[in-house]
């Protein structure tokens, strides 16, 4: 005889909840949608949402509606369970807590018309969205017009699919009903997304209606943001684990590390919650934010990932505890990357890097380098390659920075040769790149530099070049020995 199945989470089970599981402090039927949230996956529902959930305690506006612009999986495990969802706090022992701001999950290819509808709700004030930098179908810092999602949006603008497509779709909407244009907020870290998000919209109205992109220019707004939370992918463990602490089933569950942050630039067209209140930073300077996490937290992340999976290691706790590659990782932060970043007035770069030393090494969070390593010709740039420009601009040594660059290099080179498929948007041009590397440092650098179109200027620099052969042959020979005389150059 098996054991029963535990009830699901949903507001009539709510009242079941162990004690110790922190539950929505307000009446959710009392609340009010007032934000659209585009691309409703994990890191939204365990970040910008959980900060929402603290303002609907004091302000019940600003409910969210999610949309999937791709799968229903999201819709259709929260449908069943009211949108309520557990949130695992990484720590030990961790805490629990069922989050309820999301009142609404939709399936945009599946509901067109719902979605076009809350856009166009006068109550939706706030449009966020989490749609990883390939949503916003950018060629470098505007819109590519000739991306087919937007191709077959501007075929069709009242049916769209995009994000971008969805944007608009809602602005047009709101303009010709005389409702006002809503805030569009990126909580993507890309730098400048709020810029670049405006932009795209403007000019993709601009291609079938100008008065239309006048007044999206004029009348909405797109602030600028910077989030930051580790947020390792769900799976069926974090279910069961779930299933044990509240005593009722959640389809989809969702974990991050205690530390959370959120910063933005206080532009917003028809009012905005009481963001401080809950903890969120308001700044003029998100470009200095968003530097300082690009630089000393996504680049030793990213560091971690090349040269911990070459290593045989499987997680950032694995890569901290690492005799060689745990102190690699805070020498590179803190004599390497610091020096050469322009920090945000007022932050104490040694406090900021110690905290993140701290999560890095916090061994409730399982957050596999295999995760961090993907999409690598977009993140090695944006982590890793600003730096080195601007140490070589200050007549620094870069030898030190090369090695994750040289890391990189021979993941791609390993995993093409072994037939494991990358993730990366580039993964057919370096899957070809590495399966013709063939070891020597000389050769493989200027092939793949030249050939993987990710290098942009330092594909020029003789330093550079020097430096990242340099770097590639000691990670293919002797990466431990390397490691440590870069954190003991004697």
């Amino acid at each position: 005889m098996t054991a029963a199945s535990p009830a699901r989470l949903s507001d009539a089970t709510l009242a079941r909840l162990p004690a110790g599981v922190a539950r929505p402090a307000y009446d959710r039927q009392a609340t009010r949608i007032g934000v659209v949230h585009l691309g409703i996956g994990a890191f939204h529902r365990a970040h910008q949402a959980v900060y929402l959930d603290d303002v609907l305690a004091h302000e019940p506006d600003w409910a969210i509606c999610g949309v999937s612009l791709r799968s229903p999986d999201v819709r259709d495990a929260l449908q069943p369970q009211d949108g309520l969802y557990a949130l695992e706090l990484l720590e030990t022992p961790p805490r629990w807590r069922v989050i309820g701001a999301v009142r609404e999950v939709l399936c945009a290819p599946d509901q067109p018309a719902e979605v076009l509808a809350r856009l166009a709700d006068p109550q939706v004030k706030l449009v966020t969205l989490t749609v990883t930098e390939k949503g916003y179908c950018l060629a470098g810092d505007t819109l590519d017009l000739s991306h087919p999602d937007i191709v077959a949006d501007l075929a069709h603008p009242q049916a769209p699919a995009s994000a971008i497509g969805y944007l608009v779709a809602g602005l047009a909407l709101r303009r010709a009903r005389g409702v006002p244009a809503y805030t569009v907020l990126s909580c993507d870290n890309l730098p400048d997304n709020g810029g670049k998000l405006r932009r795209a919209c403007v000019l993709y109205a601009m291609q079938f209606d100008p008065a239309l992109a006048r007044w999206i220019d004029e009348q909405a707004r797109f602030p600028r943001s910077m989030v930051d939370s580790i947020t390792p992918a769900s799976d069926d463990a974090l279910r069961t684990r779930a299933a044990d602490a509240l005593g009722l089933a959640d389809a989809w569950p969702v974990q991050r590390e205690p530390y959370t942050q959120w910063v933005i630039e206080d532009d917003f067209a028809m009012g905005r919650p009481d963001w401080a209140r809950v903890g969120v930073t308001l700044s003029g300077d998100i470009a200095g934010y968003d530097r300082a996490k690009l630089r000393l937290l996504n680049a030793p992340h990213s560091a971690m990932a090349y040269l911990g999976t070459l290593l045989g290691l499987e997680s950032v706790a694995d890569a901290m505890r690492h005799p060689a590659l745990g102190p690699f990782i805070a020498t590179l932060m803190h004599r390497h990357i610091v020096p050469n970043v322009e920090l945000p007035e007022g932050m104490d770069a040694t406090a900021y890097v110690d905290a993140i030393l701290a999560r890095f090494a916090n061994p409730a969070v399982h957050h596999r380098l295999l995760q961090i390593a993907q999409d690598g010709s977009q993140k090695i740039p944006v982590r890793l390659l600003g730096t080195i420009t601007h140490a070589l601009a200050a007549g620094r040594a870069i030898d030190v920075l090369c090695l994750p660059v040289a890391g990189w290099l021979q993941f791609v080179r390993r995993q093409a040769q072994a037939g494991v498929p990358l993730a990366d948007p580039l993964a057919a041009r370096l899957a070809d790149i590495g399966g013709r590397m063939q070891g020597n440092a000389a050769t493989d650098v200027a092939v793949f530099v030249n050939e993987s179109r990710v290098f942009g200027a330092l594909a020029e620099a003789p330093a550079f070049m020097s430096a990242l052969c340099d770097a590639y042959a000691r990670v293919s020979t002797q990466l431990d020995a390397s490691l440590i005389s870069a954190v003991d150059p004697r």
